[in-house]
């Protein structure tokens, strides 16, 4: 912790996405590098921007107008309203860029996620400091920052980034940032809002942070404010010799960001090729989607219904999320919920809680400190007549990953490498679970029998089920630090008239306003 004791939590100084999430219909991430001649002027502009961010107090405020706004409307169509979300974060190539260079506890972020590649297990070339991912080129350079906007509307996107663009005078002789790569994403439309481009209801799962979710819904686990924002209860640090974070990282978060495409026609096919075997074909591809990944399109999780859909449990959150593989003996077989579907593998709930101490840092909350809070949007258009006949991705389409946490080495970093990636997780189960398939990304390069996974079949559960080639293919990503509103004015803001870093006081009057 920053201080034995900081200030109880002001949601006015938390960037909003963290703690809340941006309210939108489409965002744009906006990947920037910092002009090496005009570091001091961009410090100084950006004391222009911090009155644009968006808090976590202003989104709650936006999503009360929000709910408001559909109340009025009753059973009739609610007009959108017109908001726009900002926030800022910075990569340590980023944080070195501006003169800072106090090391901030993270050996992940220290080393960016280019470096991390390999060992997150993203396809590429070479080994060790020779290893190149096969990353978009855009991702392969050095990134100092990206400024996430949202909004109810491309057009109110545009508008908000072209203010944001002349604070850093981009469209000038001397622009202070130049734009790395600038990726737009859009809620799905219709009845797929809400669902990833596979088609499975997204977001269901996320803890809720202690004295921000005060109400959380049955099986929402509460973590401390500490796995999420440094300097609070539960952070830790996770460099060598280093205990406390520096001062200004106070309510701050690390953003582990993941440029992913998915190959939806492929996964399409090989569901349909693969049906579980004593049902009608399409019931059976069905149910081997749900298989894969845990739940239902609909959400509905197989652990609480595994052999047919229920949609209006998937979407009940006071349902949806009250399980913990812990039926009479869902720790030994496979028959409701296999080892290695993707929601096991990413919140294995029973799996390690009820194995208590010494398999976790906590008795009784051994996965506490893996919890992240996950963001982010689809990206891409909707699946072509054309490709869905041809079984083959022609459009890009994916998922814009973000995932907010205290310490992405436990976090992010463990959930891909260590349980993921892992065919042996969870572990002390009596068959081998095998990679998660959907987002496991370790395998012998032009042996996709070396992917498999058991249980697919709740009939023939010791029976390996040879994956084909990864559906989800990650094609970038950086780890970047969110800064709270304090540390962007007191630490990364210069006065324009001193050339110094500005009071951090708490800013209660910085939160952006719907843009009108």
């Amino acid at each position: 912790m920053t201080t034995p004791s900081p200030a109880p939590l002001d949601l006015n100084n938390v960037q909003g996405d963290i703690l809340a999430g941006l309210p939108k219909k489409t965002q744009t991430y906006y990947f920037f590098q910092i002009d090496a001649a005009r570091v001091k002027e961009f410090r100084t502009q950006l004391g222009k921007l911090v009155p644009l961010i968006t808090t976590t107090a202003q989104v709650q405020e936006d999503l009360k107008s929000i709910a408001q706004n559909k109340q009025n409307a009753g059973t009739g169509f609610a007009p959108l309203l017109k908001m726009s979300g900002v926030n800022i974060v910075f990569s340590h190539k980023g944080l070195l860029q501006l003169g800072i260079t106090d090391e901030i506890g993270d050996t992940a972020f220290d080393g960016g996620m280019l470096a991390d590649a390999e060992n997150l297990g993203d396809p590429g070339t070479g080994t060790g400091t020779a290893f190149t991912p096969d990353w978009v080129p855009a991702f392969k350079q050095d990134i100092h920052g990206m400024i996430l906007l949202s909004g109810d509307s491309h057009h109110t996107v545009h508008e908000t980034l072209e203010v944001i663009k002349d604070i850093f005078l981009v469209h000038t002789h001397k622009a202070l940032i130049h734009e790395v790569i600038k990726i737009v994403g859009d809620v799905r439309p219709g009845k797929e809002k809400g669902h990833e481009h596979f088609g499975f209801l997204d977001g269901i799962s996320q803890p809720a942070v202690e004295g921000v979710d005060t109400t959380p819904n049955p099986g929402q686990e509460t973590v401390r404010q500490g796995i999420i924002l440094l300097g609070r209860d539960g952070d830790t640090p996770n460099v060598t010799g280093v205990t406390v974070r520096p001062p200004w990282a106070l309510d701050g978060s690390f953003l582990a960001f993941r440029y992913l495409f998915q190959l939806v026609p492929e996964f399409n096919d090989f569901l349909i090729k693969n049906p579980i075997p004593g049902l009608p074909p399409a019931e059976g591809s069905e149910l081997l989607g749900a298989r894969l990944v845990g739940r239902w399109k609909s959400g509905a999780p197989i652990d609480l219904t595994p052999l047919q859909d229920d949609p209006t449990l998937g979407v009940d959150p006071l349902r949806n999320n009250d399980f913990r593989y812990a039926f009479p003996d869902d720790s030994q077989t496979q028959e409701r919920c296999p080892f290695a579907a993707h929601t096991r593998k990413t919140n294995p709930r029973a799996d390690l809680e009820d194995l208590g101490p010494p398999i976790g840092p906590l008795p009784g909350k051994p996965t506490e400190n893996r919890r992240i809070l996950r963001r982010g949007v689809q990206f891409g258009e909707e699946v072509t007549k054309e490709e869905a006949a041809s079984n083959k991705t022609v459009k890009a389409r994916g998922l814009l990953f973000a995932a907010y946490s205290s310490n992405i080495v436990n976090g992010f970093q463990f959930i891909q490498h260590s349980w993921a990636n892992n065919t042996g997780f969870p572990i002390q189960k009596p068959e081998v679970p095998g990679f998660d398939p959907i987002i496991g990304q370790v395998a012998s390069p032009g042996d996709p029998d070396s992917r498999t996974m058991s249980g697919t079949n709740p009939n023939a559960q010791t029976n390996p089920l040879a994956l084909s080639a990864p559906w989800v293919v990650p094609k970038g990503g950086e780890y970047f630090f969110s800064p709270s509103i304090p540390a962007l004015l007191s630490t990364f803001a210069l006065q324009a008239s001193h050339g110094t870093a500005t009071n951090g006081s708490s800013t209660n009057g910085a939160a952006q306003k719907p843009l009108h």
